[in-house]
């Protein structure tokens, strides 16, 4: 690690887990003491897309996010999750090293957020010790990617199904857990209700799911943390 301070971004909606956060940050820069952290703290997703767009007016660049999955939408619905804000921050600051840390221990959500976001870092809180924190930040800086045990255990375990959900697949089941009828989703996912149809399908077939009824597709998926 050279002789520089790194913006680092705290994203997690609990103040705990984001000073444990903080501690290995600051515990890296005892270990090394050209390396320090300008720290910011957001703890839903409309304070870190805030945060995300003021670095970008002063032209100042985000080098390293910790990224909690479960998080909840952001005040006009654009930002469903962790996983969407991760997408946004690829968008924002591609140059950023994300370390995302989640709860779930699924195959699908794990392949899912890979997929999707494909973070320079993956913990499961399960996991995470002082130790494995200041670790995981030392990888990501010098040579990602830090996996931790259980995301290194689940990638052994290939997914029977190709199929993973994207983000119109979580927006659809957003919709539909919160209420929106069939025939007004066209008109929020762009798609003909033939797609819509057609996605949740594919969507019953990969959680074998054999109920024609939608509570239970709403029900595994948010079991499985993708809403």
């Amino acid at each position: 690690m050279g002789n520089k301070e790194y913006t680092a971004l705290i994203i997690d909606d609990h103040p705990l887990i984001s000073e444990a956060y903080k501690s290995a940050f600051n515990h890296v820069t005892k270990l090394n003491q050209h390396t320090t952290f300008n720290i910011h703290i957001a703890h839903n997703c409309d304070s870190a897309f805030t945060l995300l767009q003021e670095h970008i007016n002063t032209s100042s660049q985000i080098d390293i996010v910790f990224l909690d999955m479960r998080l909840p939408p952001s005040k006009d619905g654009k930002i469903l999750s962790g996983e969407d804000l991760g997408l946004k921050i690829k968008e924002m600051h591609p140059e950023a090293k994300i370390i995302v840390s989640t709860t779930f221990n699924d195959n699908y959500r794990v392949h899912s957020i890979l997929k999707n976001i494909n973070p320079d870092g993956f913990l499961v809180k399960n996991d995470i010790t002082p130790h494995e924190l200041v670790t995981a930040i030392q990888e990501v800086i010098t040579d990602p990617p830090y996996y931790s045990k259980t995301i290194t255990k689940l990638l052994r375990n290939e997914v029977t199904s190709d199929y993973l959900l994207d983000d119109i697949d979580r927006k659809i089941i957003h919709e539909l857990s919160i209420g929106t009828r069939m025939k007004d989703l066209p008109e929020i996912v762009h798609l003909s209700i033939a797609a819509i149809e057609k996605r949740k399908r594919q969507m019953k077939l990969t959680f074998g799911i054999k109920s024609p009824d939608d509570k239970d597709l709403i029900l595994i998926a948010r079991d499985k943390g993708f809403i």
